[in-house]
Order: structure tokens, then sequence, then C-alpha cells
């Protein structure tokens, strides 16, 4: 099956990038499309910790022009952001903003989730819909743009069931690997009714999910949901969550079978020693959303 081009979203709200108030609808496009890359520069050269004169070069644009545009989208300076990419930054998260999850999970798996601006609705499918492979149900996808690259976003008549981004492993693998999920599932390229959700999802509003795996992956899933922004929790944690403390195994493998990444954040799912450990859409992604979480949140103080 041919992947289709990208569906680009004519609504700058859509994106965690924030347009400054009172800005040219045409010029705000140019600037926020001009971010993203600037962004995509940071992830690229962080390594070598590069100058505000360095990264404003290589955009093409004067230290000074660079630091003003990127503080106005971003709401943090370049170097703030570039900071929260360091390797330690992870170390640091887990001493200051780690979730035990200790509350007790609902005992239902339907109800509303707070997520940053986002408010959360989700339900999972049947066991019996999810052991017959999704056979009968017509899943829509399209693609869209996003602050971490095109996104490939799949959905049901109960709720977004897929999310997938292909900056690091490519389109095509992105599209192969949501379509085996749902073997029997009929696929239909139709982004329309998934636009809304896909909108809430990056800008915020109300979005509902539909959990489409095993009860145990549900579980976990769930645990995810409350994590709030900014904040990060361990396999360890997640596995105590759900009650089967012995499981970090379970857990890890539950984590990266997520399919409807960012809203269900397994992106804040870190190891006991700090490290990242993997993420299934690339670690540069997984660096990026912990960068801008914690950017977002340290707006004020910046």
């Amino acid at each position: 099956m041919t992947v289709p081009a990208p569906l680009h979203l004519p609504d700058l709200g859509a994106a965690p990038l924030s347009a400054p108030v009172g800005s040219d609808p045409a010029r705000a496009r140019f600037h926020h499309d001009l971010m993203i890359e600037a962004l995509k520069l940071i992830e690229e050269k962080r390594a070598e910790h590069p100058s505000l004169e360095d990264l404003a070069a290589r955009m093409g644009l004067s230290p000074a022009y660079f630091q003003r545009m990127f503080s106005a989208w971003v709401g943090v300076s370049p170097k703030r952001y570039l900071q929260s990419l360091d390797l330690a930054h992870a170390k640091r998260l887990l001493a200051d903003r780690r979730s035990l999850l200790d509350a007790a999970l609902d005992t239902g798996l339907s109800g509303p989730g707070r997520l940053h601006d986002l408010f959360v609705r989700w339900e999972a499918m049947t066991p019996g819909e999810w052991a017959a492979g999704a056979d009968g149900v017509t899943i829509r996808y399209g693609w869209f743009d996003t602050p971490f690259g095109e996104a490939l976003a799949m959905g049901a008549d109960r709720g977004l069931c897929g999310l997938a981004f292909a900056a690091q492993i490519g389109r095509e693998a992105a599209f192969a690997d949501m379509a085996a999920r749902w073997p029997k599932a009929h696929l239909r390229e139709d982004p329309a009714p998934l636009r809304a959700w896909v909108e809430a999802a990056f800008g915020g509003g109300e979005a509902k999910l539909l959990l489409i795996g095993a009860p145990f992956q549900i579980k976990v899933w769930e645990a995810l949901l409350r994590v709030p922004m900014a904040g990060v929790t361990t396999y360890s944690d997640i596995a105590r969550a759900v009650g089967t403390p012995k499981a970090q195994r379970a857990v890890g493998t539950a984590v990266g079978r997520n399919p409807v990444s960012w809203l269900i954040p397994c992106h804040r799912a870190l190891r006991m020693s700090g490290a990242l450990g993997g993420y299934h859409w690339g670690l540069p992604v997984k660096r990026a959303m912990l960068a801008w979480e914690t950017a977002r949140r340290d707006a004020p103080a910046a």
C-alpha cells in the first residue's frame, strides 16, 4: 500500500509551539516552520554544545533575532532548551519530578484524565475484539505535521488508536509497524475525522482514545496516563502501580508497544539509573519530547 503524503495542519495552534500574540498568519506559519528546523538542529548538534552564534549562523539569522524568535515561540531561550537535552537531565528529572504512581488505579478503564492542557477520555476495546485482531473494525489514518516530525494518526469511531512518529524510522516503516498491530482491521485513508483529535493532542482540547491491546498492556498504558507533564517515572514504579512489582520486563515490553505515543506518554518512562532507555520511534524523538515539556514547565523562570 502506498503511504500518502503528510496532511499539513492549517491551525497554528495545533502544535506545542505558540505563535506570539498578534502575529500575521502567513508570517507566523513561516516562523513556525523555521523554529521546527531550529529544534531539529539543536537536537542534531547537542553533543557539540553549539553557541547561540553557531546556531544563529546555521539558521541564517543574527544571534539577537534568533534568540528573540526562539524564546517567543518555544517559551525558553536556546541555551535553556539545549541544557534540557543534556545527558544528566534525565537524572535530574528522576530526582526532582519522579512520579511514584502510588495512587491506586481506578477499577474501570474508562474515564477522564488530565494531560497538560489536554482532556483525554479513553476506553478499551473488549478482549474479544482485540483477540480477533480488530476483525471488522474500520481504522482511518492520515499523516500530520507535528513538532516532533511527521506523525501517522489512526483512529476508529470511538477515538484515536494509533499515533506514530516517522522522523527517525521513516514513513514506510512507521506505517507498516502500525498496520501490523491490527492485521484484520480495514484500513482506510481518511484523515478528516482524525483532525480534531490530532489538533487536541498537540494544542489542547479534548481527545478520545480507543486502547487496543491485551488487558495487561492497557493497565500499563493507563498508569502512564497518570504521569504529569514534565514528570517522569520508572519501569519498576509502573510495575508496582499495576500490581506486578516483579514484572519489570513485561512492563517494559508493554510500554514499548504503546500505540498512541505522546498522548499515552511512554516517553516519560526512564530506567532507575536515569538512562533514557529505549523509545520505539527513536531516542532523538524521546529527548525532544522530554526537553519540550521541561522547557515549557520552566518557561516562567527562563
